[in-house]
């Protein structure tokens, strides 16, 4: 019988740390959500509320640097690398990406849709937007903004022993 447990406790490490992402990614959520309505909506026709996407974008900002804060100490802890130019460039690189999923749901609702309601704005921008966003952050900082040596990698380790499994299996354990 194959042994199984290297892909077990690679789920299980990724569902903890899943885990935690998510926490700290609801808390950005919330900043972004909040900055967003008061900068659009609030008294009724916030500041920006003819400018939704520049409204969005500091929102986002605002989200993320609560996120690096929480990813950098809760999520990745485990990963030692002290915080360096390159991975602060990686990780706007990510997040410029991931700003533009969220501004193209946005955007989209908006100008295509024609659509600028409280509802709209909050379900294309901040829940779509976000969710996507969110998948894509959560792989990419994973395997490139946050990555571990290859020796204790999940992805990595999971991958060398599979292949080592491979190359010394000789057939089925009886």
């Amino acid at each position: 019988m194959p042994d199984t447990s290297h892909m077990r406790d690679f789920l299980i490490r990724n569902l903890r740390r899943g885990g935690i992402f998510l926490a700290i990614g609801g808390l950005g959520f919330v900043v972004d959500a909040v900055v967003y309505n008061l900068l659009v909506f609030s008294g009724g026709i916030g500041p920006l509320h003819q400018y939704p996407l520049i409204a969005k974008t500091i929102a986002v900002l605002a989200g993320l640097v609560v996120t690096y804060v929480g990813n950098k100490l809760l999520t990745y802890r485990d990963r030692k690398d002290p915080v360096s130019w390159s991975q602060v460039l990686r990780y706007s690189a990510v997040n410029v990406l991931a700003i533009l999923v969220q501004l193209g749901a946005l955007g989209f609702s908006r100008y295509v849709l024609g659509l600028d309601t409280v509802l709209a704005d909050n379900i294309a921008g901040t829940i779509i937007g976000q969710a996507l966003a969110t998948g894509l952050r959560y792989v990419l900082y994973t395997l490139w903004v946050f990555p571990h040596s290859p020796s204790v990698d999940p992805v990595t380790y999971f991958e060398d022993h599979r292949a080592q499994d491979e190359h010394t299996h000789e057939g089925p354990a009886l």
